[in-house]
């Protein structure tokens, strides 16, 4: 069997002494941390799209990718060929999962035809593959923004045989998901929003969007796939403003159009800081309504107006969104999914690996920091404290329901001027750096 990587070993765990450039210094995945292994934790899956596509170009350079194993033509043969490649990569990683575009892994045809039978072929391969291996697909989706039809939209196109044409890709797309075992499947809308408003019709796009969807949730079930539908907010680049803009909209949008019993959301770090939140509010609001399902694990520039998509090697970022994680039990259907890329100078094949170890070794810090603070429990005793008031007496009758303006009325007159407490933030600050 060909070897694509031969510079590079498995990835082992060696611990934080280690200087070896190819091993874990945090991520030893059988290492137990608050009941379960490292591995069940986590969950890392790859993204095909950004390991075995992405050509690291940018709005003003071309890609600088080398990719020995691709002859860079768009044909079904190379499409093959990127198969073995890519599950040697997650041999060598020990990542146990991974997550697929359609258009990533088989090109387009001749005709709509052609198109599905190539992803008919590489999804053959890819079965083959996952038996040899034991590795698995934990999400699928399909490609509705980087073929030209879509520059509209898709399930918000103002055409209708766009509509149906994206339509006929998410069910192939969701067949072959539930083929492979698929935990999940996500529906990231691209292009679904607008550019101006002008020339748009907002409330019948969305009412399509919502169409699509439940079209999806009906398919899902006449196949029986009972994996779980995600919804990947981002608010906006391409589109001046997308749909799913962040995970308030999301949810509003779900809630509006009967979808929330059948979606969770799949939130991305990038898109947070796009969106102008932090990746711990995107994942509280979604948590709050039982709907944090599956993550994007990545990071933005902050000084870059675009997805920068980088590897999350910031172990503060890390650990606030293993809190999370830790809060909701865990996850289930979902895991965490390196949509990352390297950086554009970094282009050698070895650069996966370096890139893969970092943003592991960071979630596997970011888990035993969260752990530690969730067991000594001091962050939720401050905040259970801060809440106290409304445990008893007024503050129960406000949550119960009980309440009304003319009770507080007559309770407010009564009592001497609230004296407010301090929020001590600084002071949990510092007690994070102590975790850290």
């Amino acid at each position: 069997m060909a070897e694509f990587f031969p510079n590079v070993p498995k990835i082992v765990y060696e611990g934080p002494g280690s200087d070896n450039p190819f091993a874990f210094r945090h991520y030893n995945p059988d290492e137990v941390v608050a009941g379960k292994s490292m591995r069940e934790h986590l969950k890392f899956a790859a993204a095909y799209w950004h390991v075995m596509r992405n050509e690291l170009s940018d709005p003003f350079g071309a890609g600088t990718a080398l990719m020995p194993w691709d002859d860079g033509s768009d044909s079904i043969e190379n499409a093959l060929a990127r198969v073995p490649v890519f599950f040697e990569f997650l041999d060598k990683i020990d990542i146990d999962l991974y997550c697929f575009h359609d258009r990533d892994i088989s090109p387009e045809g001749s005709s709509l035809a052609q198109t599905h039978e190539y992803f008919g072929k590489v999804v053959d391969e890819l079965e083959k593959q996952q038996k040899a291996t034991g590795k698995s697909l934990l999400w699928g989706t399909a490609c509705l923004f980087g073929h030209p039809r879509y520059a509209q939209g898709a399930s918000t196109s103002p055409q209708a045989d766009v509509f149906a044409y994206g339509a006929s890709q998410v069910k192939h797309a969701l067949e072959a998901t539930h083929r492979l075992g698929g935990t999940g499947y996500v529906f990231w809308g691209g292009r679904e929003g607008y550019g101006s408003l002008i020339n748009t019709d907002m409330k019948r796009e969305v009412d399509h969007l919502a169409r699509f969807l439940h079209m999806a949730v009906d398919h899902a079930k006449k196949i029986g796939f009972e994996g779980q539908f995600f919804i990947e907010p981002k608010p906006r680049e391409p589109s001046t403003h997308q749909y799913d803009s962040d995970a308030a909209a999301c949810l509003n949008f779900l809630r509006e159009y009967d979808l929330l019993d059948h979606f969770q959301l799949n939130i991305e770090t990038n898109h947070a800081t796009l969106a102008g939140h932090t990746m711990e509010h995107e994942l509280q609001v979604a948590a709050n309504a039982g709907a944090l399902g599956s993550i994007d694990a990545n990071r933005g520039d902050e000084l870059l107006g675009w997805d920068t998509d980088q590897f999350p090697t910031d172990y503060y970022l890390a650990t606030k969104i293993m809190v999370e994680v830790l809060k909701m039990g865990g996850f289930t259907k979902g895991g965490l999914n390196f949509d990352a890329k390297r950086r554009r100078e970094s282009h050698e094949p070895e650069d996966l690996f370096y890139a893969h170890i970092g943003g592991m070794d960071a979630f596997a810090r970011g888990l035993k920091v969260a752990a530690k603070m969730e067991a000594d429990g001091k962050f939720n005793d401050f905040i259970k404290a801060r809440y106290s008031s409304f445990d008893s007496g007024v503050g129960a009758e406000i949550e119960s329901g009980t309440a009304t303006l003319d009770s507080l009325d007559a309770y407010a007159q009564g009592i001497e001027p609230p004296k407010l407490e301090s929020g001590r933030q600084e002071r949990l600050e510092n007690l994070l750096n102590d975790y850290l």
